[in-house]
């Protein structure tokens, strides 16, 4: 291959990762159902995409680093200590019996459908035990199920990938090591002696983590970079001891910074995180273009009758027995049953496993790859079609209905509260003062539990339910610092109280974000109208509003809650209801609080 023809590949490997994951943002798909058959389409049209060309031998290398990479940012979410109450017995269940049911079907069908030894049979079995939130999740945000149910999915498909990942490389240690070979006994002592390698790597890495983030209290950027070079050392590292341990030390690692008291983590990650996005892009598309055709179709038919018996007897059987007894409505357990796509970790996996049992001369070994890249295919697609459809049956999406955090606790922030409510909107409060949250809670509002800043600056958590956030405080800083942080958090958009002109905060007076209401009313404004007894007054939206009202919310017929801001035109239709801020009680004697409908 020439020097421009790899240049030319390079350049289309990474075109293509990237204009995938921006297609399927767009599209409001997982990525995967658009890198896997471009990728495949890539291998199959083009000379120039094929890593095995472009990098040699060294690519199985560069594929086990690069999910030791993956797996360490999965470890970093698996922060146990937010697994609790009801939630934690049925994750776990569905983890230990997903794992079990899933490895034991594998290992009777696959050997009987592609005519596999039984080492294949339990590498691949392994494989496909994982799922994954780069899959699970955008496929929730498209079905928007209820916050019970999509927080089971997340924690399962969040642990589940380090999880597998670790049985993965167990199951390649005990296979390379004979332990699964007729005629071969177990060497437990070549086994052990893997399983200390990638443990011991872990410490290491957790060690020098340890320095770096907690004793030299690196920065952000110096931090990530630290992170990525001690992933990456460690991993290379345990390879060259034992093959293929150094995924088991970068999970170890991953769990200990997450986990461990005294580690300084930085609350947003954006370099890694990005860098993890593109890895897993150029993972994608590089392994997908190393299955050919050739490989594809003799297991093309059996591929489906193993899809068959996972989606329908495997996933619905570990759904049943891992929701018995619990409060999970009949509906929320059969969608729990339908919903069990594989991801990046199985693909990763097996790229590199498989390449390394062909290279052990594993009878069936060039097999697992091409299993693998069509279940991951079958499944992204079946459930990405059809699992609107079936959450729409069994009455588990969510209602459309307007979800608003609101973030202060003065008399008129609770007022606007209940006024929001009267007018049909879903509303969840937050405040810090305890004086402000029993004002909240006297006012009969749902009052949100926790620290909100704590809740929205982990990376591994989300606002479940809510729909939009509106930053009402008296601190004009926190609200612009709030509007950053919490961003990520929810899936709607941020509001936040305007500063004064004249305002001389450290934030505020230079922070973008969507500003509520205009530059007329901001926080003194509006808690100054409010004290000279201005009340807020729920209406229909037909007619014009009164002299002296200014129009606030308007509330469409179908739930949803639509601001007004300056960068924001809102029409009131016919059906739906204006939240307004009326002038002084002296032109109308209305009590405060009143918050409710005119008869």
């Amino acid at each position: 291959m020439s020097e421009d023809q790899i240049l030319l590949g390079i350049g289309l490997t990474l075109v293509l990762a990237v204009g995938s994951q921006i297609l399927a943002s767009r599209l409001h798909i997982p990525a995967l159902i658009v890198l896997l058959p471009v990728g495949f389409a890539a291998g199959a049209l083009t000379d120039v995409v094929d890593p095995e060309t472009l990098v040699g031998p060294d690519f199985s290398a560069l594929v086990s680093l690069s999910v030791a990479v993956i797996l360490y940012d999965a470890g970093l979410g698996l922060d146990l200590r937010h697994l609790r109450g009801g939630t934690r017995g049925v994750v776990v269940r569905l983890i230990v019996l997903g794992v079990l049911v899933t490895w034991g079907a594998c290992a009777v069908l696959v050997p009987v459908l592609f005519g596999v030894p039984f080492a294949v049979a339990a590498m691949v079995g392994v494989i496909l035990v994982v799922s994954g939130p780069t899959v699970v999740g955008p496929l929730l945000d498209y079905v928007r199920p209820t916050d019970k149910v999509r927080r089971l999915l997340m924690w399962e498909g969040s642990l589940i990938d380090p999880v597998g990942g670790i049985l993965g490389a167990v199951v390649f240690h005990a296979i390379v090591s004979g332990g699964f070979r007729v005629g071969h006994g177990f060497q437990f002592g070549v086994f052990l002696l893997s399983l200390a390698v990638g443990l011991a790597g872990g410490a290491v890495g957790a060690a020098l983590l340890w320095l770096t983030l907690r004793t030299l209290r690196l920065g952000e950027t110096l931090g990530t970079l630290a992170q990525l070079a001690t992933v990456i050392a460690v991993s290379a590292g345990c390879d060259m001891v034992y093959d293929d341990t150094g995924l088991i030390a970068a999970i170890v690692a991953g769990l200990a910074v997450a986990n461990l008291p005294g580690f300084d983590m930085p609350a947003r990650r954006p370099f890694f995180e990005t860098l993890v996005q593109l890895i897993i892009g150029l993972l994608f598309i590089s392994i997908s273009a190393t299955v050919t055709p050739e490989s594809v179709v003799p297991v093309l038919l059996p591929v489906l009758g193993l899809v068959a018996a996972l989606v329908l007897v495997v996933r619905p059987l570990v759904a049943l027995l891992s929701t018995l007894r619990t409060d999970l409505g009949a509906g929320e357990r059969a969608f729990i049953g339908w919903m069990a796509p594989r991801g990046i970790v199985a693909a990763s996996t097996a790229s590199t496993f498989s390449a390394s049992l062909v290279a052990e001369n594993l009878d069936g070994a060039e097999k697992i790859l091409p299993i693998t890249f069509l279940v991951i295919v079958a499944t992204v697609l079946l459930y990405a079609l059809t699992a609107v459809p079936v959450a729409r049956g069994l009455d588990v999406i969510r209602s459309a209905r307007a979800r608003p955090l609101l973030v202060g606790g003065d008399p008129w922030v609770v007022d606007l509260g209940r006024s929001l409510k009267a007018a049909g909107v879903d509303v969840l409060m937050w405040a810090g003062l305890a004086q402000q949250r029993d004002r909240i809670s006297d006012a009969g509002l749902d009052l949100a539990s926790g620290e909100l800043l704590a809740t929205a600056t982990d990376p591994g958590a989300r606002l479940e339910g809510v729909t939009e956030v509106l930053l009402l405080t008296d601190d004009d800083d926190f609200n612009a610092l709030a509007s950053v942080v919490v961003r990520d958090s929810v899936e709607g958009t941020v509001y936040r109280i305007g500063p004064p002109h004249d305002s001389r905060g450290v934030v505020a007076p230079y922070t973008g974000g969507d500003i509520l209401f205009g530059s007329s009313l901001v926080h003194g404004t509006l808690t100054d109208r409010y004290e000279r007894g201005a009340r807020f007054v729920v209406r229909p939206a037909a007619g014009s509003p009164p002299p002296e009202h200014d129009m606030l919310f308007v509330v469409r017929a179908d739930g949803r809650l639509d601001p007004v801001t300056p960068s924001q035109a809102v029409t009131p239709l016919e059906g739906d209801t204006v939240v307004l801020l009326g002038p002084p009680a002296t032109a109308r004697p209305v009590a405060p609080g009143s918050g409710s409908r005119p008869g």
